[in-house]
């Protein structure tokens, strides 16, 4: 497979202490692209390695997603559904967090760190990646809608202006985060991860967890 559009900004001559590892509008043109090569082989780890697999468990999340709101899977399928939108789900927000330590880790080593009063930004480089993924995914299906040719010309020109809003939706996204991510290496602004503290899959933290565990224990003692 050919490498994705994701050149680190350190390699180049020009860079400086300052200057972020990553740019926004390459890491975009990896995740649009990996939304369309996904369609047509089995979503798989890449290289570029935590940005790639927290947008491979957003397109396994859309498409069980999908699955769950069809009106002919049984309730069988329904509730295996369920379990692999949980696992996906935490896989995700997993993965938002490794973004962001990572980013941490690269600030540590090159001993960038900003001041006591720099303000925080309300969102992580990572969560705002996360909603760039998201936004690809909704682009590549909205085209869908655009070239269907079962569809009802109403149909496609409401999907085509659905699809100009997303465009500006990307625009915008992909400059405030290129600008947090600057800020942030500037020493501007502090990054800290915020840690989404999940329970419900954790067997010691969701009552039903653990008390069905104890109920099995229970009952084997027995």
């Amino acid at each position: 497979m050919t490498t994705m559009p994701f050149a680190s900004q350190s390699s180049s001559s020009t860079a400086t202490r300052h200057t972020p590892p990553l740019t926004v509008a390459a890491i975009d043109e990896m995740l649009e692209y990996l939304v369309a090569h996904w369609h047509k082989v089995e979503p798989a780890h890449q290289e570029e390695g935590r940005i790639c697999d927290l947008h491979r468990f957003n397109f396994l999340l859309w498409h069980e997603e999908d699955i769950a709101r069809s009106p002919e899977v049984t309730d069988a399928r329904i509730a295996q559904v369920k379990r692999a939108i949980d696992k996906y789900n935490q896989a995700r927000n997993d993965a938002i967090e490794k973004t962001d330590d990572w980013l941490i880790e690269e600030l540590a080593r090159r001993g960038i760190a900003a001041g006591p009063t720099a303000p925080a930004a309300t969102e992580t480089p990572g969560a705002a990646i996360d909603r760039l993924s998201i936004l690809e995914l909704r682009r590549f299906h909205m085209q869908e809608q655009i070239d269907r040719a079962d569809a009802t010309q109403e149909h496609r020109e409401k999907a085509a202006s659905r699809m100009a809003v997303l465009d500006m939706q990307r625009a915008h996204l992909i400059e405030a985060l290129q600008r947090l991510i600057g800020e942030i290496f500037a020493g501007q602004r502090p990054l800290r991860v915020f840690r989404q503290m999940k329970m419900y899959n954790d067997p010691s933290m969701n009552p039903y967890l653990y008390k069905a565990a104890d109920k099995a224990a229970t009952r084997t003692a027995a």
